[in-house]
């Protein structure tokens, strides 16, 4: 079969949630992403979608149809690096190169599962096939008006009774103290076995993440995610990490494998979570792995649940999946996808059809297109 590249196309969906999710540094109003579907001469069509951002979905197609697809038709999608290089040269003349490499990621993504389908095996074969399930763990703990202790506790219960081994809870947003109480309330929701994140979205300072993380050691907190400001992000958590014991995760804010060797370097990270659509697609994300395991550093993935059950497996030293069991948080996940994968005790089922393996509803695909 020939798998020569045809056409590009790319759809930017919105969807409102009904009510507003905020972080230590945000807010979420609407769940968005990018499907990008990639045609070959011999009948073959991708069926992805990538990303979670909320403005540039339009200005991220208008670059993979526009500027990529003109670069990347006519070659062999068999060839994911030739592809990605191709596609990489948008990034070179001046622009915002986090949108260019949300773009690169569009493609490169469609093309893993356009090689996958063309094979007959799932993306997780393709980059290692190391096991085919893998804890499961939400990100929840978000700040809302009115909520309590109580009600941060009674959510990780629920979240237990919908399958998920653990936690990334939101911190960051308020005081050492006070978010300590918050994380104190989540464990005992939890339990002692439940894995418990911390994710402060860059909301402290080196000091108060080290107040912060002081107090919570006690409580079994597996990984603290993103400390420390933005503008010195690298040089505070190198400084924090010999401060504390809690391992240090970061790296969803970067978008090359370059700027993943830039934390490895400083010796700032024990765990790195970059996120493949963000960051150029499973080609440069494949990169940024392999880097970490040759000093020791784990992976999980931000978001993006149905790319990272296949990317986390598929590689020794890959950690947790992280997903939003809500349907109020993320209906992308919980209404478009047809097949979802098996999530039960813990744990979930990397799918075993070819590519991504990836079955979507059409008619809520045309309902929230933007473009």
């Amino acid at each position: 079969m020939s798998t020569k590249i045809e056409k590009v196309e790319a759809i930017a969906i919105e969807v409102p949630l009904p009510k507003p999710f905020a972080g230590a540094t945000y807010t979420v109003p609407t769940r968005n992403t990018i499907v990008t579907r990639i045609h070959t001469d011999g009948g073959l069509v991708s069926e992805v979608f990538n990303g979670d951002n909320r403005k540039c979905g339009p200005d991220v197609v208008k670059i993979v149809e526009e500027q990529i697809a003109p670069l990347i038709v006519g070659l062999d999608a068999m060839d994911h690096e030739a592809v990605w290089a191709k596609a990489f040269e948008v990034t070179k003349p001046q622009g915002d190169r986090k949108y260019l490499m949300e773009a690169v990621a569009c493609v490169d993504t469609a093309i893993w599962d356009i090689k996958g389908k063309a094979l007959g095996v799932s993306v997780n074969k393709l980059m290692g096939g190391f096991r085919q399930r893998i804890p499961i763990t939400a990100t929840g703990g978000y700040y809302q008006e009115g909520r309590t202790l109580k009600d941060w506790s009674a959510e990780m219960e629920w979240q237990v009774s919908v399958g998920m081994a653990g936690c990334k809870f939101k911190v960051g947003g308020l005081s050492p103290e006070e978010d300590y109480e918050r994380v104190a309330a989540a464990r005992e929701g939890g339990g002692p076995e439940f894995i418990l994140g911390c994710d402060a979205n860059q909301g402290w300072s080196v000091d108060e993440a080290a107040r912060f993380a002081e107090l919570v050691e006690p409580l079994n907190i597996t990984w603290f995610e993103e400390p420390c400001h933005w503008q010195d992000d690298v040089r505070s958590m190198a400084e924090l990490r010999k401060r504390i014991n809690i391992p240090i995760n970061a790296g969803q804010s970067e978008i090359t494998s370059w700027g993943v060797r830039r934390l490895l370097d400083a010796g700032a990270v024990d765990i790195v979570n970059f996120d493949m659509s963000h960051g150029g697609g499973p080609t440069e994300w494949l990169r940024a792995a392999t880097m970490c395991a040759s000093v020791g550093v784990k992976m999980l993935h931000h978001e993006e649940t149905h790319l990272a059950v296949h990317a986390l497996s598929a590689v020794p030293h890959g950690l947790y999946i992280d997903c939003f069991p809500d349907p109020d948080r993320d209906p992308i996940w919980d209404h478009f996808i047809k097949n979802k994968p098996k999530v039960e005790k813990g744990w979930i089922d990397v799918p075993q059809g070819p590519g991504f393996d990836i079955q979507l509803d059409w008619g809520l695909v045309e309902k929230y297109r933007l473009n």
